[in-house]
Parts: structure tokens; sequence; C-alpha cells
């Protein structure tokens, strides 16, 4: 029977800007997995440690960010493993950092600031198309979704 795991998070990083919010997406290193594929902050989550934990976590060991306001983004992401015949359901949060100095691990080899639309071109899948997409709307939109979502540091 196929198991429905979570056990990966996904974080869209963005900064304000004078011109306009910033996303950061970063390419992973020749020797990952999906090799030169932009992504947003993501990792596994670790053993007695929440979803939102490990975002921190992995948004530390990525780029060397703390984060300055996070929320959960109202969208779960999700894909299939054939490996394992798992689905996995993985929760996506937004992360405002207050500059834009990366500092990148080994996990990557570039990284990029960029205008909503540029980033979300750049994304290869459709969860992270509509991640980022979550991300976007809930920093620009006039209701309390952040607030209501919003992951005490």
């Amino acid at each position: 029977m196929t198991d429905i795991l979570v056990r990966v998070i996904d974080a869209y990083v963005f900064r304000h800007t004078e011109e306009g919010l910033r996303f950061l997406l970063l390419k992973r290193a020749q020797t990952k997995k999906y090799e030169h594929f932009w992504q947003g902050v993501a990792g596994k989550i670790e053993k007695d440690e929440t979803a939102w934990e490990a975002a921190i976590r992995e948004l530390k060991e990525e780029t060397g960010f703390a984060p300055l306001h996070m929320f959960v983004a109202d969208h779960v992401s999700r894909f299939y493993e054939t490996y394992g015949d798992r689905v996995n359901l993985v929760p996506v949060f937004g992360i405002e950092v207050g500059n834009d100095a990366v500092a990148l691990s080994e996990e990557h080899c570039e990284f990029k600031w960029l205008d909503f639309d540029t980033a979300r071109s750049a994304l290869v899948w459709n969860g992270q198309k509509e991640s980022i997409t979550a991300v976007f709307n809930m920093v620009n939109s006039d209701d309390d979704r952040i607030k209501w979502s919003e992951v005490s540091l």
C-alpha cells in the first residue's frame, strides 16, 4: 500500500526592496541529486523536529539567514516518488529576511534574488510554482492570513 508522508519542507525566502519584493532561489550543486535545479530553501524534517523548525534550520544551513518573519503558506505541495512508493505532502513556508547577504552551503552553487514573475518562471515543478505563488499572494494580500499563520520565533 502506498504511504503518505510528511518528511520534507519547502520555504520561499523573500525580502522587501526599493524595487519591490524579491525572492531567493538557490541552484543545486552538481554533486547533488537534481543538479543545477533552481529551488527555494528545502530539506528533510529530522527526528523530533517540527516542520517549521526544519524550515528554520534549513534556512540557516543553506543561506546563513535567520528569519525576520515567518508564516505557514496556505498551500501544501505534494509529489509522488516511485522509490518507496510514497506520496509526500510538503508544508510550505514564507520567510522574510532583512538583507541580501547569502552564505551558500555546499548543497548549492549559485543564488539569485528575483522578482516574483522571474522566480516563478525559473522553477521547474508545478508544486514549486504553486508554492511560491501562495507565498506571494499572502504577502500581497489585504487579509489576515499571514497574521493567522505566523510562526512565533
